[in-house]
């Protein structure tokens, strides 16, 4: 103290000034990052927005799901469950919604809102009505084209009472709301910090902001006047944004960190079984939660840009392809059994219209995939041409896999490496024939997938160029229909068409791999592969 109080003595008021900044960063910084409560996991994609309009991908939905809330919710079995509004009616003809919400949901303390601001509708109408907005281009506009009519659809009749007006029914919309691009903000913080909201951004989560340095850490603290339900210990968040999987998984390994989702190849080997599951030794030191994902993995088919002797013009080669992958063994060999077989249609394990008894898909079966090629006139001295298959660094050892298993069908495939950016732009432009993707759902109903496949829509979605009019026709129905066994029934139909048509290969359903600490306890797995933290806790004196 002493030698402090000599320091100030010697400095003038401008370095005292200075020194008393520095002071008071660092101990915000070692304020909440050092707290032993503080649940600290890692993306390696870091954010680039904490705007819910910009809540495009899992890093920034994560963040945003911390900070927000919108009308409704998915629980942890995929049903849409109250938030923001606490009840809600449809009419008959699918039409009108109408939200009745809550009146002691208050936003985040700010300096640019009055303390204990309570939400509105005025406020759910604003935050819709923006997404719409072309002066804010958010990516997730999308949501609402072709659906409703600009603003004018968004009615407030009351401050607890919202009305949405749709043109056309569209049985998801539901869903659709449960999104994070739809979130509940302010218009008072939106204008008053302008563009540099999606580094200040004011919600009504169960976190509030506290401090993001881009490209390194985000921290956030526990709201405690939060509205809803939560059991959680926790003091805050703390997100690290370390790209390299390898080391983000040895600073789990070396207590660094609570939590981490997905797989590492190079560790992989050294955490998981054949079939799975956490090796004994790691079983003392970690948790595993494995849970299904709504990501369809796939290999698609340009059908509108194939060259005139492209063997993937004939269906009955399209068919073959699908016939000559073993996805069990690929699964085993590349991801340790984290996955499942992607044996029943496009629409995965874990929605609630996933039936392999009423879709029955492909399975390995290399006999009649050669069967197929001969019907299709290759074979007896008329060699199947080489098909070229494109994809990034990311995927190279599953299409290396899947070409060394078409070589044993008569199929020789040359696999050409582009960088993400340069595939995805190749596929939206319709210049790449074949290529490996994967669709994520946007929201929990199985035509979050199907309507890839629908010929109305570009690319994204339809990045296959599929067209079919049967298969339009029963999308077209099933979107309108509020019959849950008839819906459920066209989505089997509509699954069917692809397999025999084949404008993909169907790869795997993805699943969940959740990483935890042994004192982290109420990490919940989910479809949609959100990360909840409401009821997870921290075993403090367990602490690494």
């Amino acid at each position: 103290m002493k030698l402090l109080a000599f320091c100030f003595m010697k400095l003038n008021n401008s370095r005292l000034i200075l020194f008393f900044l520095i002071l008071t960063v660092f101990s915000c910084k070692e304020d909440l990052s050092e707290k032993p409560n503080v649940f600290r996991y890692n993306q390696i994609n870091h954010i680039t927005s904490l705007d819910p309009a910009f809540a495009k991908s899992q890093n920034n939905i994560w963040a945003t799901h911390h900070l927000f809330d919108g009308l409704v919710r998915l629980d942890d079995s995929l049903n849409v469950v109250a938030s923001i509004a606490k009840e809600w009616d449809i009419s008959e003809d699918g039409l009108v919604y109408t939200f009745f919400l809550r009146d002691d949901v208050r936003f985040h303390s700010n300096d640019c809102i009055d303390n204990e601001r309570v939400v509105t509708a005025i406020d759910v109408s604003y935050s819709l009505g923006r997404l719409i907005s072309e002066e804010v281009n958010s990516p997730g506009s999308w949501l609402f084209i072709d659906k409703v009519d600009g603003i004018e659809s968004f009615e407030v009749v009351d401050d607890t009472t919202f009305v949405m007006k749709l043109n056309q029914p569209f049985i998801p919309m539901m869903g659709i709301l449960t999104m994070q691009y739809c979130s509940v903000l302010p218009k008072e913080c939106v204008d008053y910090y302008k563009s540099d909201f999606r580094s200040n951004p004011v919600g009504t989560g169960p976190f509030q902001f506290k401090r993001w340095e881009e490209n390194q850490a985000l921290f956030l603290v526990n709201n405690e006047n939060y509205f809803g339900d939560i059991t959680h210990n926790l003091d805050g968040i703390k997100t690290t944004f370390i790209p390299d999987k390898k080391i983000a998984f040895l600073e789990l390994l070396n207590g660094n960190l609570d939590f981490v989702s997905g797989l590492e190849s190079s560790f992989i080997h050294d955490l998981l079984t054949q079939e799975g599951d956490l090796l004994p030794k790691r079983q003392e030191e970690l948790n595993l939660l494995k849970a299904p994902y709504l990501n369809s993995e796939y290999l698609g088919i340009n059908m509108a840009n194939q060259a005139e002797d492209s063997p993937l013009r004939i269906k009955e080669v399209r068919q073959a392809l699908n016939l000559g992958l073993d996805r069990k063994l690929m699964l085993a060999a590349l991801r340790n059994g984290v996955g499942k077989p992607a044996n029943a249609g496009f629409v995965p394990s874990g929605l609630p219209s996933h039936d392999p008894l009423k879709v029955a898909g492909y399975t390995y079966d290399p006999d009649s995939a050669r069967v197929l090629i001969s019907a299709a006139g290759f074979g007896s001295g008329i060699p199947l041409p080489e098909i070229e298959l494109f994809t990034n660094k990311d995927y190279l050892d599953l299409t290396t896999f899947i070409a060394r298993q078409w070589q044993e069908i008569g199929v020789k495939t040359k696999i050409e490496v582009l960088e993400s950016s340069i595939l995805r732009d190749g596929m939206r432009k319709s210049s790449i024939p074949f290529f490996r993707a994967s669709w994520i759902a946007d929201y929990p109903d199985a035509e979050s997938f199907l309507c890839m496949f629908y010929s109305k829509y570009p690319a994204p979605p339809n990045y296959t160029r599929y067209s079919n009019l049967a298969y339009d026709q029963l999308y077209e129905e099933a979107i309108k229909t509020g019959d849950i066994k008839r819906r459920y029934e066209l989505y089997h139909q509509m699954d069917r068409m692809l397999i025999e048509d084949a404008p993909v290969i169907f790869l795997f359903y993805d699943e969940t791999a959740l990483f935890s600490q042994k004192n982290i306890s109420g990490v919940s797995g989910n479809a949609v592969n959100l990360l909840i933290v409401n009821d997870l806790k921290k075993d403090v004196s367990k602490h690494k």
